[in-house]
């Protein structure tokens, strides 16, 4: 919950994989609170009674969502889907306007890796950002798990990570009313 809405301010694309990763362990939790606050919110001994109140008040919450919005299995919640739609929004303003010509470049560059997973992906194809989110996503957990990850796996993703980066610039710089005040790629 702190960390959230602190990545949220900070870095949308660290605070979207955050969020996955929340489902998820929602989920390996079975949706049960009191699994969730002996597994994770017990285990920060810094914060306060009331502070672990409002974190697992926050959980309580997202089960909520998770069972109303039926993704207890698999699936985002629609307020995750929603980051996902309004990057898709960003990146397109972004692609159209000349202004941000070292943005299209770094599309540009990540383009080929976005439709070589996209063609991995079968049935299961999503758009160019959530393509990227779904391959940063899946190394996490591959790496979480202690897998090894191939050289062309770990340069396909440090390029994924350079142009979402880029792309969370320019979404904070939006959510702030700074990103059309100037009229240079920075």
């Amino acid at each position: 919950m702190i960390t959230a809405s602190v990545k949220k301010r900070e870095n949308i694309a660290e605070y979207l994989l955050y969020m996955w990763q929340i489902e998820d362990i929602i989920r390996a939790n079975n949706l049960d609170i009191d699994k969730i606050q002996a597994s994770v919110i017990d285990l920060y001994q810094d914060l306060t009674p009331q502070q672990k109140k409002e974190m697992r008040e926050w959980y309580e919450s997202l089960i909520d969502m998770m069972r109303r919005e039926d993704v207890v299995k698999s699936g985002h919640l629609q307020l995750n889907k929603n980051v996902i739609l309004a990057l898709e929004d960003l990146h397109r303003q972004l692609l159209a306007d000349p202004k941000f010509a070292a943005y299209s470049a770094q599309f540009y560059h990540t383009l080929p890796i976005i439709v070589e997973l996209r063609a991995k992906a079968g049935e299961n194809k999503s758009g160019e950002i959530e393509t990227c989110f779904n391959a940063l996503y899946g190394i996490l957990m591959l790496r979480l798990q202690g897998k090894q990850i191939s050289e062309e796996t770990n340069a396909a993703a440090a390029q994924i990570s350079k142009f979402l980066a880029l792309l969370s610039h320019y979404y904070k710089k939006d959510y702030n009313n700074e990103l059309f005040e100037d009229n240079q790629d920075n």
